[in-house]
């Protein structure tokens, strides 16, 4: 599936874009550039490696007779607690239909029926606008993907790079601090080598930072190179407290990360306390029960885990009949089926675990960062779409849309757009191999588990602040060990890993009001200023 080309080519500005993520976002932008420009993605580990082949739901779009564009903007602006942007909130969902029919016509194999595509419904949405691939969306609209670009001969296709940093006018033979980006440096992951990708244009699909956490639904690799990379260029980031945890990740010693999708809810599955049976939703949120947006939901099973002393709570469709639940969550049947479960006769053990990124790199309607030359899109960003809550759904449908914008923009302004300049090579001449890799394990440990405890659902000043002190400390330690050893894939993880930590923490106690994602209890209220929490490097 991976196309290869000479390393030593690339550094000579052999392609015209640069595109960071072979996930949705990443590969929708390289097929439009492909039409007219030479595209090289760069992934790390595997190309299927990214979030996007995780999705279980689908993606939201108005094609109901009885829904309109209005309904749907409504619902993600009430999900997101009024922090969305409108102008965004419309842009995205007024090209829902034109991404759906693009899947089509790239063969993903929607879920029908008869004629029409079969919508299914999930928590925060007013109507059924949920398109489908059973309960693997994502693997498939991955799979659909890799394979036109596969086909593409305009485009490249790398896996095994783990970006560095950006390439930016510092890295000038001549140097400027200009701000311009030109392109990333990135490890070999099979030689070791650092290699210089240089283009006119870079495109960045990153992912989001879900690995901060201890608990998380996100894939190994996500841990928030995109986000970070763009700060330490000196990118905006905004909204990152924001941090989305799914209600129900499956409760099992020996398989850790797999979600129960948010449809099973939608599909009548109810929560109940493990031990009496009650139905707990009807304290938190008597009118929409499991139907409640995600925050609220989380939040309820969080109180219930630490009020009651449990290791997690049930999630039953077992009222539905077998072969309903069958139909609609194959996947998530046969998993449990091999762990001894049987979701159709008996309740699913759940928890929360980190599960979206809703802050990230500020970009604008054209996917346009602050730096010149770099374009981003999906979840390393904060377009304005999500406000302080992500509506279900409506990832995978950022990740077209915006994809979308930022190859249109860069073939619009294509001709203006300046040659790359003589760049550096990679300089490793003072760093030697590290005999010490436990110091990058027991650090991503460390971190991982302060941000679950002081820094998860439920925050207070006093937790958060103590989350900045430990994060004070380890930044010394991982600058000098990043500054003295040669570059691994886990040790640019942790660094990157550490910076989007110190990014949450920071917006977290910049924000004195509890809005969507973000519940403190020292300010429970909600402000009636409505404020984004904008950091600058």
């Amino acid at each position: 599936m991976e196309k290869q080309a000479p390393s030593e080519a690339f550094a000579n500005g052999e392609f015209d874009v640069i595109v960071i993520g072979s996930g949705a976002a990443g590969l929708t932008a390289a097929l439009e550039l492909a039409t007219r420009l030479k595209v090289l993605v760069l992934a790390k580990g595997s190309l299927t490696g990214g979030s996007t082949a995780w999705a279980q739901g689908g993606i939201a779009a108005v094609l109901d007779a009885g829904d309109t564009f209005e309904n749907h903007v409504r619902d993600t602006m009430v999900a997101g607690a009024g922090l969305n942007d409108i102008e965004a909130v419309e842009f995205v969902i007024e090209r829902a239909p034109e991404s759906i029919e693009r899947l089509v016509e790239l063969g993903v194999p929607f879920n029908k029926d008869t004629d029409s595509l079969h919508l299914t419904r999930e928590g925060g949405h007013s109507h059924r606008r949920i398109v489908h691939v059973d309960d693997a969306t994502g693997w498939a609209v991955q799979e659909a993907l890799l394979k036109a670009a596969d086909a593409s001969p305009n485009i490249t296709m790398l896996g095994g790079r783990t970006c560095i940093d950006f390439i930016t006018d510092r890295h000038r033979e001549h140097y400027s601090g200009a701000g311009h980006v030109w392109g990333v440096y990135a490890l070999n992951e099979e030689t070791g080598a650092v290699e210089r990708h240089v283009a006119r244009a870079t495109i960045l699909a990153a992912g989001g930072a879900g690995r901060v956490y201890q608990f998380s639904t996100a894939p190994r690799g996500a841990t928030g190179d995109g986000i970070a990379m763009a700060w330490r260029a000196g990118a905006r980031v905004s909204n990152m407290e924001m941090m989305q945890f799914h209600p129900t990740c499956l409760y099992n010693l020996e398989v850790k990360n797999f979600l129960i999708t948010e449809a099973v809810r939608g599909e009548g599955g109810r929560l109940f306390h493990p031990e009496t049976g009650y139905r707990f939703m009807t304290d938190y949120d008597a009118e929409r029960m499991e139907l409640a947006p995600r925050d609220i939901v989380a939040r309820a099973i969080d109180d219930q885990i630490k009020r009651f002393g449990l290791d997690y709570v049930h999630l039953d469709i077992s009222h539905q009949p077998a072969d309903f639940v069958k139909g609609h969550f194959p996947t998530i049947y046969e998993k449990l089926m091999g762990l001894g479960i049987d979701m159709t006769k008996a309740p699913i053990p759940v928890v929360p675990a980190q599960h979206y990124t809703c802050g990230g790199v500020v970009v604008d309607l054209y996917a346009r960062t602050d730096l010149p030359g770099l374009w981003a899109a999906g979840e390393c960003t904060e377009s304005g779409l999500h406000g302080a809550n992500r509506l279900a759904s409506n990832s995978l449908l950022e990740c077209f849309v915006f994809g979308e914008a930022a190859a249109s923009d860069i073939l619009t302004m294509w001709e203006e757009l300046p040659e790359p300049p003589a760049i550096l090579p990679w300089d490793e001449s003072r760093v030697s191999d590290s005999d010490e890799q436990v110091v990058i394990k027991q650090n991503w440990t460390e971190i991982r588990r302060f941000m679950w405890n002081y820094v998860g659902i439920v925050r207070t000043t006093k937790r958060l602040e103590r989350a900045q002190h430990r994060i004070e400390m380890l930044k010394r330690e991982v600058e000098e060990y990043y500054g003295s050893f040669v570059v691994t894939t886990d040790l640019i993880e942790l660094r990157n890993l550490l910076q989007a930590a110190e990014l949450i923490v920071r917006s977290a106690l910049a924000r004195k009001e509890s809005r969507g994602l973000h519940f403190t209890m020292d300010y429970p209220e909600t402000s009636d200023v409505v404020k984004d929490t904008v950091l600058v490097p």
